[in-house]
């Protein structure tokens, strides 16, 4: 079992920037995907990064060049930087954690809302 808690949603203003950060615990997260998702009233929740163990990225087309994943397995935790913000941007963020192996094993945050308005 890991829980995820998220934090650094917020506020802000297009061209801004946001720092979202998801703690995990319960179990040692060396042998899952992390990944942030998102989602928009009215829309599915989709892929915004992931990154596994040894640091490989994928992000999505819409984020790239803007949005930056990294992790710290020791801690226990995974980040994504967000910069030059944009209206649609703005959704509930979650933080997910999958296992490698036995993607079974799928766990969820309870998300953190992102606004970019002016």
């Amino acid at each position: 079992q890991v829980r995820l808690v998220e934090s650094g949603g917020g506020l802000v203003q297009p061209g801004g920037s946001l720092r979202l950060s998801c703690a995990a615990s319960g179990s040692a997260v060396s042998g899952y995907e992390m990944g942030w998702y998102r989602q928009a009233p009215g829309n599915q929740r989709e892929l915004v990064a992931t990154i596994t163990s040894g640091g490989n990225t994928n992000y999505a087309d819409a984020v790239k060049g803007r949005f930056t994943i990294s992790r710290d397995n020791a801690k226990s935790t995974v980040n994504l930087q967000m910069n030059s913000l944009k209206p649609e941007d703005t959704a509930v963020y979650y933080c997910n954690a999958r296992h490698i192996l036995l993607p079974i094993f799928n766990y969820w945050g309870q998300g953190t809302q992102v606004t970019v308005s002016s």
